[in-house]
Formats: C-alpha cells, structure tokens, sequence
C-alpha cells in the first residue's frame, strides 16, 4: 500500500524540485509518471529535464508517444498502470485507488498560488477520507520539513 506525499513549494520552483524528486524516484527502481493536464506546462518539464547536467540527465518522455511503456520516466496525461511512482504537479487529479496501488504519490503545488492551496487541501481531505495515508511536507530555509502525517 502506498502513500501520498504533498510537497507545498515555497523556497524552490517546480523545476527545481521535480528533477530531485524524479531522481530519488528512479534510485529506489521505480518507474515514474509526471501527470498533467497542462500542455504548456509538460513542454517546459521535458525541456527542464533535457537541460539538465550531463551526469544527471534523465531519460523520459512525453505520455502519447509509440514508447511510453518503455520510457522510466513520462510526462503528461496517462493511467497509472506501471509505476511504481506517481507524481501529480498542476493540480492534476490522482485517486484513492492509484495511490493505494503506487509505491509512493506525490502531490506537488505551488504555496503561493491560493488556488493551488485550496485544490491541495480538498485533495489531502478528500484522499486520507478514503484511508489514504498522506504526508505533508513544506519548505523550511531550504530544507524540507514533514508537518502532518495520517496513517
């Protein structure tokens, strides 16, 4: 049974924050799917994740494509059958059931857009209602600090 982890960006972009995540994602083995209903958005994090260093790049791709079931890491719009992580950014949905059968979710919004709080909030209360286990984690002078845990 998996857990989702929301990730309250404060101190670092979604561009910064994402690669890290991905990476921890991909050394525990795990497959990763980058959902999000925004196109623009899904342009700029493959190019984020193309620019990377050289000794970090990460092979992905973009969901829709004649690969997607060989590529580590997609992006955009696609079930989650597969990976073992799920990572929603934009305010994507995930469901009880996709956490439940995820190594690990995480939900990643940005702490200064109220919307995007308020969409985050309803998705904490609405999954751990459906007996998720959650994990809230926020920024700290640069450091990441868990604040709430249901199990």
């Amino acid at each position: 049974m998996g857990a989702a982890y929301f990730y309250h960006l404060t101190d670092s972009p979604l561009e910064a924050t994402l690669p890290m995540l991905i990476g921890k994602a991909r050394e525990a083995g795990w497959r990763v799917l980058v959902r999000t209903n925004n196109d623009g958005l899904c342009r700029r994090l493959d190019e984020v994740l193309w620019q990377g260093p050289d000794d970090g790049f990460m092979p992905h791709g973009i969901a829709g494509g004649p690969h997607d079931e060989d590529q580590p890491v997609l992006l955009g719009e696609a079930p989650a059958n597969g990976f073992g992580c799920l990572m929603s950014v934009a305010g994507a949905e995930v469901t009880a059931a996709e956490i439940n059968t995820a190594e690990r979710t995480c939900i990643l919004f940005d702490g200064w857009d109220e919307a995007a709080l308020q969409h985050a909030r309803g998705q904490w209360k609405s999954l751990t209602d459906a007996g998720c286990q959650a994990q809230y984690w926020a920024q700290e002078d640069g450091r990441w600090t868990k604040k709430a845990e249901k199990t």
